[in-house]
């Protein structure tokens, strides 16, 4: 996948899950925990999950352009070269003493520097550490995220060039998200026009192109397209890449329903899929030990969809290691 947006820290964990069938959530904090797969701030950007393996390079290929979309912001915020570098030595300082800290932790130790964090400061100043290769998400302590070194925590193993780190994201994202579109990688990667079409140029004697209503879609020539259509149901996390990592949502989200399923605000709620169809939402609940998962349909689900309902959100349920009871809620 390259990347899984992250933002909602309990539905990106769902996001690995239910991609990983075998998964539950103690199985992918583990992962978390151990600094296998890392959340933080890369692409276009917002909070994602990468494989440690692959920070480096993705880090590399996304900072420069994100730290300059910040020189606006940061005048506002009277964030100065001379107040980020201090921030980023008193991050650095109380890392290599402390250890891993929650994000509460380090803006006491900015506060106690006299750094201003108010007004989102804070989360600017975090955000340029990220940018500068200093900090990354660490271990959780007490169940809670933390920031660790970059550098201790994630040691560099894969140098790419900008060519090669291009390319290796083209691939990523086609093989994992095709059909799409170049637009649709441009969206999802935060590249510019220019350096998206050179990576699709690069790599697409590895993908088969399809043009359906004289656009191009580019896909793993793995993709295989079966005789039959067996029906399928699925309950997608908030902010899942099916919906979210492309510019066009067309061929998965009717226009009367968009509404119901992206807020304005930009929050993409979680959506159920039936037949690769945005079909209703979903929202979970823990109750006395148990899940309870409540759904709104746009329309009324076929009758013989039921038990696949069923069993999707039992899946859910075996993913959370929970007693889990599915409440049909009302059709929107």
């Amino acid at each position: 996948m390259g990347a899984l947006q992250a933002q909602d820290y309990p539905m990106c964990k769902w996001a690995v899950g239910i991609r990983l069938p075998a998964a539950t959530e103690k199985t992918v904090e583990a992962a978390i925990h151990k600094g296998e797969i890392i959340r933080t701030h890369l692409l276009r950007p917002t909070w994602h999950l990468v494989a440690a393996e692959d920070l480096h390079w993705m880090l590399a290929l996304s900072a420069p352009k994100l730290k300059a979309s910040l020189k606006g912001r940061h005048k506002e915020l009277e964030l100065t070269d001379a107040v980020l570098k201090k921030s980023n030595s008193i991050i650095e300082k109380a890392l290599t003493k402390n250890g891993h800290l929650t994000r509460e932790e380090l803006v006491a130790e900015l506060k106690k520097a006299r750094i201003a964090v108010d007004n989102n400061r804070s989360s600017h100043l975090l955000f340029w550490a990220e940018m500068e290769a200093l900090i990354c998400s660490g271990s959780l302590k007490d169940n809670q995220p933390t920031y660790a070194l970059l550098n201790e925590w994630v040691p560099k193993k894969i140098s790419l060039t900008k060519e090669e780190a291009t390319a290796q994201l083209t691939l990523r994202y086609f093989t994992s998200h095709g059909p799409a579109t170049l637009p649709d990688f441009v969206w999802w990667s935060g590249l510019n026009i220019t350096d998206a079409r050179r990576g699709l140029e690069s790599i697409k004697d590895q993908l088969q192109e399809e043009t359906i209503a004289g656009q191009s879609y580019w896909m793993s020539p793995a993709l295989v397209i079966p005789p039959g259509k067996p029906s399928s149901v699925y309950f997608l996390p908030a902010f899942d890449e099916y919906i979210i990592s492309y510019k066009d949502r067309s061929a998965i989200l009717a226009d009367n329903y968009k509404k119901n399923a992206i807020w304005v605000n930009g929050l993409f709620r979680p959506v159920i899929v039936v037949n690769g169809q945005a079909a209703g939402i979903w929202k979970r609940s823990i109750q006395k030990g148990k899940t309870i998962v409540e759904t709104e349909f746009f329309r009324p689900p076929a009758k013989k969809m039921t038990a696949l309902i069923k069993k999707a959100a039992a899946a859910y349920g075996h993913f959370l290691d929970q007693p889990m009871e599915l409440k049909p809620g009302v059709v929107l």
